[in-house]
């Protein structure tokens, strides 16, 4: 049985440009809030607004009713969870642990059968709006495991998100998630060919989009992003860095079901382009600039 708001003590593992603002928001909902971040000059703020500092995420599982990770790839997750000292090896017999990473959907069904193992229930739920739906508690939150694990985390994910919807097994988060990063690789480009195209017959590319966000171009990247590229404001919602990774594991993903995804590899060239050229940690949107 779910505990009460006030009762129920919520761990948070990695505070970074998404789990800032989502740790922030579930302040604010009246959780008491346990917190770990390799770096705990970063975590100051929320320290002073009344959060536990913990030297590590085992300390973190060990106070916690359910134990939140946003962290950065694949490693961290299975460092974090599998480790002899690790979240599942410290949490209580009935707790609940939940990876919003994007991660493997195989490794999520490996912590998955191991949290079973341990009495402990565990969620895969990958999420998608950016810092913007991070910080205004809009994100689409995608959600593999247990039904009753999900209904557990309800009231979690309605004040971190808006759009949230049970995928089915443990997994199906991150398949799920995997989808939306294939459908936002191609999408980028297409918005920046479509600006670029823009500048490049005469037009001003702000006026162009006030006419086609409207329409059957419509997109969140069109309205959310396309602003920024336009006025050259490249700084990170979302990492380069980390979206490079999602490639990785989402053409990894493909070639295990036999799917060739040609626009997500054309994308992953794109944007190793402009990782090596030092843009690891410009937002997203910086693949205007390889069109510029």
């Amino acid at each position: 049985m779910v505990k009460n708001t006030s009762e129920t003590v919520v761990g948070f593992i990695g505070i970074g440009v998404m789990g800032k603002s989502m740790l922030l928001n579930l302040l604010q909902g009246g959780y008491e809030i346990h917190v770990f971040t390799r770096t705990k000059t970063k975590a100051q703020e929320l320290l002073d607004k009344g959060c536990a500092w913990h030297t590590s995420p085992a300390g973190v599982a060990g106070a916690a009713d359910i134990i939140i990770t946003m962290v950065g790839s694949p490693r961290d997750v299975e460092e974090i969870y599998l480790a002899e000292d690790g979240v599942l090896a410290k949490a209580r017999t009935g707790a609940l642990v939940i990876d919003m990473t994007t991660s493997s959907p195989q490794l999520a069904e490996q912590i998955y059968k191991q949290a079973k193992g341990l009495g402990i229930a565990a969620l895969d739920a990958p999420v998608s709006g950016g810092d913007i739906g991070a910080q205004q508690g809009t994100l689409s939150i995608m959600v593999g495991g247990d039904r009753e694990a999900f209904e557990q985390a309800r009231p979690l994910f309605e004040i971190m998100g808006k759009n949230i919807v049970y995928q089915g097994v443990a997994g199906s988060g991150q398949h799920c998630k995997m989808a939306n990063q294939i459908a936002v690789a191609s999408t980028m480009m297409g918005v920046c060919e479509s600006l670029r195209y823009a500048e490049k017959a005469g037009l001003d590319p702000a006026t162009v989009l006030q006419s086609i966000e409207a329409g059957a171009a419509g997109s969140w990247t069109l309205s959310n992003l396309a602003p920024r590229m336009i006025k050259g404001d490249f700084g990170p919602g979302f990492y380069v860095k980390h979206f490079i990774k999602d490639m990785d594991i989402a053409l990894e993903s493909c070639a295990d079901i036999g799917l060739q995804a040609r626009g997500l590899q054309l994308a992953k060239e794109l944007y190793d382009q402009i990782a090596a050229e030092g843009g690891e940690y410009l937002g997203t949107h910086a693949l205007y600039k390889q069109y510029k």
